[in-house]
């Protein structure tokens, strides 16, 4: 892969002098040991997905982050098919610490095209873990709202005396609306001390269609790649991701390696501009874990690289001069330099993103006595990007437009944390954790000379910032009897603004279109004084529950305040424009969120026929920007789900209600679109049969027409570059979701 790794070398060299091999026919493995290390109940408990759960989605979706739909608190934003980004009691994307085995991704693409969890196809992923409410600063850090903890498999060994372990798992998929089909497949091979695995997936879709026909800006047809009247433009995608790992454990001691590559052809996207037309990503992450005498250390390093592409997909690319008196005429002919008549071919606007990340996380727990438990750690990053546009014509000439070049964000932090055992009721948790983050970006220049002003106002100014930011939290569970806990906490979490916040600098409103992370229609330009973002967050989670967990109900209210919230306001030349597309810059203004989050589960009866059981959750958030008095930007309305299930032997059945009430409270300085309130109803089953499972069911069973709440502005089809014209909010055109969707799905273990 090519790889300059030394950092990681070095790191890693102190893990590997530590193990003594002589410790190899120990009786007690490592798996063990992890699990006998939890001498406390943790005062922050995070919600978990585990791979029961993650296998039933296998046939539902290969967007990793919706396997996060279920946890109380957490909605997506809609992007692209693989790459929805997920949000915690109204924050999201930064403002969330998500990790993958360890690793601190971050999107390098001025549309967040590719975050974290996208890197992931769900059948390579066995574990992830959701702090909803507070987050410990140990897992934490660079951020103001919840943590995402994803884990793919941990290395398997054979058992001792067993000889050679041999196991793997194949899987397919198919989904009827988008003709979405795919297919898994992981391998082990280990002995007692050495273990290889390798795990892939495929996936490729078409345009999904929604629930009914819906018009854009013609009268009654739909102009671009030949769409049909209910075909969502640019929603198809495809994706190939691979990792292989090796793993030696001795005794006590484990060290593995994982290489990870990702090839992304396309995945197009129905409320952004532009559509990613390639992405590659290679990693490899180094891993250290050991148990001694005085507790558990823990080393990571890491390094990843990533080369992004972004033009006009086929839907996009074809565009429509317009229309007269109500006309619908359709031009099919594929796009093609054409000029004169009805349309023709809108011209290219290549955009390239290449950026590398090298981490090393270090961490250790400290047993301190029966009753409490220390927890310490380190961290470092360095983070480079390059964000370029080639010259292409049409005015985008002759120089390449630097968007940002030569842009570096380094973080150093370091944590403590302490957590103490009182009596057999009380659990207590306290931390404070340091980051100093550096950014730094070089001089750019436009396509021409008309960039020249805002190019010299940039470059005339020293880029370089740093960030001195301090987290606390203090948590504490309750257990007042077997059949109810309380968990209650105070943090104080501090976020750095990232490079495009920072340093996209053009208040061109076509550059300015290009740089949004959120799918509004907007155009953003950055700002190089921006402060830090500081949360105050206030969370109690009641949970009343049987004494053997078979039913539960769990009702978490939270307050949070955020002091230099990175909202924006409108360029001078938009200040009174309504109905149509603004250019906004991003500015520091003071936002609170707050709301309740309400799950659980509940036997209904157990008869002849199976077992019947029903679930639910609900999720109510309001954020506000306490500066304007007005809403923030895709805050998800009132929503709730409800599901009947069925045990019977083998067989896993569910009818699933899914309600959500109309988005009214919208952001008016982005001119957000309301949405209406809807209903949905999936029908799922499932049967497993010795190493066989397989899939059935059937997404938004009645075919119900519905706009995504958290879906953003529809510029999916034809020419998108303009803010004033045919796509504007005035037409209140929102991203729709998918119509009906037969899926089926079967994985086989050997």
């Amino acid at each position: 892969m090519g790889y300059r790794i030394r950092p990681l070398a070095a790191a890693m060299a102190v893990a590997f002098s530590t193990i003594s091999w002589q410790q190899a026919q120990a009786q007690t493995t490592l798996n063990e040991v992890v699990v006998s290390a939890g001498k406390i109940r943790d005062a922050a408990t995070p919600q978990q997905i585990g791979a029961a759960e993650i296998a039933a989605q296998h046939a539902i979706t290969r967007d990793t982050a919706a396997l996060l739909r279920d946890v109380p608190g957490v909605s997506l934003y809609g992007a692209g098919g693989v790459s929805s980004l997920p949000v915690i009691h109204g924050l999201a994307d930064d403002r969330l610490r998500i990790t993958v085995d360890g690793m601190d991704f971050i999107a390098s693409c001025p549309n967040h095209m590719n975050p974290p969890l996208s890197y992931l196809d769900p059948t390579n992923v066995a574990k992830i873990k959701v702090f909803a409410g507070i987050a410990p600063v140990s897992v934490g850090g660079d951020s103001i709202g919840g943590a995402i903890v994803a884990e793919t498999a941990t290395p398997q060994f054979a058992a001792p005396g067993q000889g050679t372990l041999a196991k793997g798992e194949v899987g397919a998929f198919f989904q009827s609306n988008n003709k979405a089909q795919g297919g898994n497949l992981s391998a082990t091979l280990a002995t007692e001390n050495i273990s290889v695995s390798y795990t892939g997936a495929m996936t490729k879709a078409e345009n999904y269609t929604a629930g009914g026909d819906f018009k854009t800006w013609t009268t009654t047809g739909r102009i671009g790649h030949t769409l049909a009247l209910d075909e969502v433009g640019s929603t198809a995608y495809e994706s190939r991701t691979h990792t292989l790992g090796f793993a030696v454990r001795g005794g006590n001691h484990l060290v593995e390696a994982k290489f990870g590559y990702q090839d992304v052809p396309y995945q197009l996207y129905p409320n952004q501009r532009m559509d990613m037309l390639d992405n590659e990503q290679k990693r490899i992450n180094l891993h250290y874990l050991g148990q001694y005498d005085w507790g558990m250390f823990d080393i990571r390093a890491y390094h990843e690289t990533v080369d992004h592409f972004m033009d006009f997909g086929a839907d996009k690319r074809y565009w429509y001069s317009g229309m007269s008196g109500g006309s619908n005429s359709l031009n099919g002919t594929p796009c093609s330099p054409i000029t004169g008549g009805m349309g023709g071919c809108a011209a290219g606007m290549p955009m390239y993103s290449s950026s590398k990340t090298t981490g090393v996380n270090l961490k250790a727990d400290v047993d301190l006595g029966t009753n409490d438990l220390l927890r310490i750690g380190a961290l470092y990053q360095h983070y480079t990007l390059n964000d370029w546009w080639p010259a292409s014509g049409g005015g985008m000439y002759p120089n390449t437009f630097d968007n940002i070049k030569d842009g570096k964000r380094d973080r150093l932090g370091i944590f403590a944390e302490w957590e103490r055992r009182i009596g057999k009721q009380w659990t207590t948790l306290l931390g404070a954790r340091y980051e100093r983050v550096e950014s730094d970006a070089g001089d750019i220049q436009g396509y021409s000379s008309s960039y020249a002003t805002d190019a010299n106002a940039f470059n005339n100014r020293d880029h370089k910032r740093t960030d001195n930011n301090v987290d606390l939290s203090a948590l504490a569970r309750y257990t007042a009897n077997n059949m109810s806990d309380i968990e209650f906490g105070l943090a104080r979490k501090v976020r750095s603004p990232n490079l495009y916040e920072r340093y996209t600098w053009s208040t061109s409103t076509m550059a300015a279109l290009m740089n949004n992370f959120v799918g509004d229609g907007n155009g953003y330009v950055g700002n190089m004084d921006l402060k830090p973002e500081k949360a105050y967050t206030a969370s109690l989670t009641f949970d009343w529950h049987a004494a053997d967990r078979n039913w539960e109900l769990k009702a978490t209210p939270f307050y949070t305040h955020v002091d230099d919230f990175i909202d924006a306001t409108r360029l001078t030349a938009f200040a009174n424009t309504n109905n149509q597309f603004v250019v906004l810059k991003y500015a520091n203004q003071s936002a609170r969120l707050y709301g309740l989050d309400l799950s659980g589960r509940m036997p209904l009866a157990k008869t002849s026929m199976g077992e019947f059981g029903l679930r639910g959750l609900m999720n109510y958030t309001k954020g506000e920007n306490r500066d304007t008095g007005g809403n923030l930007y895709n805050i998800m309305p009132l929503n709730g789900k409800v599901a009947l299930t069925h045990q019977y032997g083998s067989w896993s059945n569910a009818l699933e209600l899914v309600g959500v009430t109309g988005k009214n409270d919208t952001s008016s300085v982005r001119n957000e679109v309301h949405t209406a309130g809807y209903s949905l109803t999936h029908l799922r089953t499932s049967y497993t049969w010795k190493n066989v499972r397989v899939d059935f069911g059937i997404e938004n069973l009645f075919d119900r027409f519905y706009y995504l709440p958290l879906g953003g502005a529809y510029t999916g089809q034809g020419t998108t570059m303009s803010a004033t014209g045919t796509y504007s909010p005035a037409y209140g055109i929102v991203v729709p979701g998918m119509g009906r969707s037969i899926y089926a799905g079967v994985n086989v273990k050997f």
